[in-house]
């Protein structure tokens, strides 16, 4: 293993299990504008002295000010780092970290703050050798988890060297180190129902029933659903609110449904596939997101072998279902690479969880993918 990844990673690693417990005291759910600004006061006491702090307008309205930390330095090139601080645990849920033998357990600990502790402790580890970069940036937005607009940064950094995004880590089935060079396209679909309400018992016919049509158009959903098919869709009816009274045939109502596929084209077909009518109910059907897919596997081979050298183990490209914020940077960065965050588990969910030794593992997977970009 080459000397500045090594080292680099001990001193990470040898920060990172108080600096995670730091992060994850704060509880700071998507949208809540509080709590996102102390993840950020936390973030920017991690940063190292010379790195510049500004506040940046986030994609999403209603939320806190997104952070970008940016290091100047004297040589060539220009490397973002990516982060966000926001979590899906509310202020009820949350969860203070706890160790649970090799487990550092809490909310937000591997979906990501466990990579933006990573990510600063590259960042100040790329202060040590200034005359290797043009530019350096972390960007940590606050909105990644509920987005359902365009990312705004994507313009500012197009055209920049690398794009490496520190979402969890994971191992292949061999046991190398796995990096996140594919991601499929994500979109939320809803679907309105506009019908005719009735007494239950009295007239039911007289009611057009917006629950059956939305049923309906749940059925018509998920007879989309082909994941071995060309684009790889998977169409999942998630959510369904319907009704206001046990005893009104309902006037109106709301479906959600998940798709994931290669490209985002595939959910327009889905979304044509929509009936506009069923039995006297009236369907309205959009997107209320449309992030896009990555695919940097030939883009980025050359370099993952040049950094496995450095490592001194494989790093191996791989694909991964959930939406990144690095598939938007994707098609204006070549060299984009997602998941080196730690290794762990659990995300979302009450149990969420790091493996401590991966803070170290995972530091030297992306100190060397830098140290490669840099050469």
């Amino acid at each position: 293993m080459e000397t500045w990844v090594a080292e680099g990673a001990q001193r990470i690693a040898d920060r990172a299990g108080d600096e995670l417990e730091r992060f994850v005291a704060v509880s700071s759910p998507s949208g809540d504008i509080a709590g996102a600004d102390e993840a950020i006061a936390v973030a920017i006491s991690l940063a190292p002295e010379d790195a510049r702090v500004e506040r940046a307008a986030c994609s999403s309205a209603d939320h806190a000010d997104d952070l970008i930390l940016t290091l100047s330095g004297s040589g060539r090139g220009r490397i973002m780092l990516l982060g966000h601080v926001d979590t899906v645990h509310s202020h009820d849920d949350h969860r203070a970290l706890e160790r649970d033998g090799d487990r550092l357990v809490g909310s937000g600990a591997v979906d990501m703050k466990g990579g933006d502790v990573l990510a600063l402790g590259v960042l100040r580890e790329l202060a040590r050798r200034t005359e290797d970069f043009a530019e350096i940036a972390l960007l940590l937005v606050c909105d990644e988890e509920w987005r359902a607009g365009d990312f705004v940064h994507t313009a500012r950094f197009a055209g920049w060297d690398a794009c490496l995004c520190f979402e969890g880590g994971e191992l292949t089935a061999e046991g190398d180190e796995a990096v996140v060079v594919r991601r499929k396209a994500a979109g939320t679909l809803r679907v309105l129902a506009h019908g005719r309400s009735a007494h239950s018992g009295s007239a039911p016919d007289a009611g057009a029933n917006a629950l059956l049509a939305l049923a309906s158009a749940a059925q018509a959903v998920a007879a989309r659903h082909d994941p071995g098919g060309p684009a790889h869709l998977t169409a999942v009816p998630t959510v369904v609110q319907s009704g206001e009274a046990f005893n009104v045939v309902p006037a109106a109502g709301e479906l959600l449904c998940d798709l994931r596929a290669d490209d985002l084209e595939t959910f327009d077909t889905v979304l044509a596939g929509l009936p506009a009518a069923v039995d006297g109910v009236r369907l309205e059907g959009d997107l209320l997101r449309r992030w896009p897919g990555m695919d940097s596997g030939a883009r980025t081979a050359t370099l993952l072998d040049a950094a496995s050298g450095r490592l001194g183990r494989p790093i191996v490209g791989v694909a991964r279902g959930g939406a990144s914020d690095a598939s938007y940077m994707a098609p204006v960065i070549e060299i984009t690479i997602d998941g080196l965050g730690p290794c762990g588990g659990g995300a979302h969910t009450p149990g969420e969880f790091v493996h401590e030794v991966s803070l170290r593992s995972r530091a030297e997977v992306a100190l060397a993918i830098v140290d490669a970009v840099l050469s």
